[in-house]
């Protein structure tokens, strides 16, 4: 069985090697001590959430603190080619369920986007609420799938802002029912033309809500660079649609 992952901050394991000791306090530590009710003895992995982990055993527990000797360090690099979804607002939460699972299947960013459809709307107070909770979902989810990696959930976009974004992207797909060749072949034959190079490279997976895309829309984002692509022979919901679509990608592209 795996070992139960807790996160601390970016660069603060930087320094830390086998042999050495490292404290976990706040809010992880009292998960660990008080949720977990980890015991001095047992095995636990701390990560930073930005692939470096390091594996080791509890040599003191305290309300809020959880002192842990290092007895190995392993980093994950970034994939070269990484994937972001983005998901259309979708009301009851079945966005949310969208970026955490995702997040379990691997997905390395997600982008909120205000379609034209979308019955939720992301406003005022409620944009940064809203943000901060996506954020927490996928930071939960990474912690339950024992990543070493937690997705950077970025700034909300409306259509023309999602533009941009498939503009600057090496390859954006949107799932739609209406399109003729499948996700698969799509990925397939960007990456059997893509596999040379150094620098990062994203696709975008781009999901609509439960009224799906419309016509403008798709239309739009084509013009900046997307390609419509059909999932399967069945119509999927809004929080079942990314996930799914992550599933094919990492296999064609070798992540799994």
């Amino acid at each position: 069985m795996s070992n139960p992952v807790f996160f601390t901050a970016a660069g603060t394991l930087d320094n830390t090697q086998p042999g050495s000791v490292f404290v976990l306090d706040g809010a992880e530590a009292r998960h660990a001590v008080t949720v977990k009710r980890l015991g001095v003895g047992e095995p636990v992995d701390i990560a930073d959430g930005a692939g470096r982990r390091i594996t080791g055993s509890v040599q003191h527990t305290a309300p809020a603190e959880l002192t842990v000797m290092c007895t190995s360090v392993t980093v994950e690099d970034r994939p070269g080619v990484r994937l972001v979804l983005v998901q259309a607002l979708a009301k009851g939460d079945r966005d949310e369920l969208a970026i955490e699972t995702a997040t379990e299947l691997g997905i390395d960013a997600v982008i909120p986007w205000q379609s034209e459809r979308s019955i939720v709307r992301w406003k005022g107070d409620r944009a940064a609420k809203a943000h901060a909770k996506w954020q927490s979902a996928v930071s939960a989810a990474a912690k339950q799938a024992r990543r070493a990696w937690i997705p950077e959930v970025r700034p909300a976009v409306d259509t023309q802002g999602l533009a941009a974004q498939v503009a600057g992207a090496a390859l954006a797909v949107i799932l739609h029912e209406d399109a003729v060749k499948p996700l698969r072949g799509v990925l397939e034959g960007w990456h059997s033309a893509n596999q040379s190079g150094e620098a990062p490279r994203e696709i975008l997976l781009v999901v609509g809500p439960e009224g799906g895309i419309s016509p403008r829309e798709v239309t739009k984002l084509c013009s900046a660079g997307a390609v419509t692509a059909l999932l399967g022979p069945h119509v999927l919901r809004s929080s079942t649609a990314g996930p799914a679509a992550v599933v094919v990608a990492s296999d064609v592209l070798g992540r799994w």
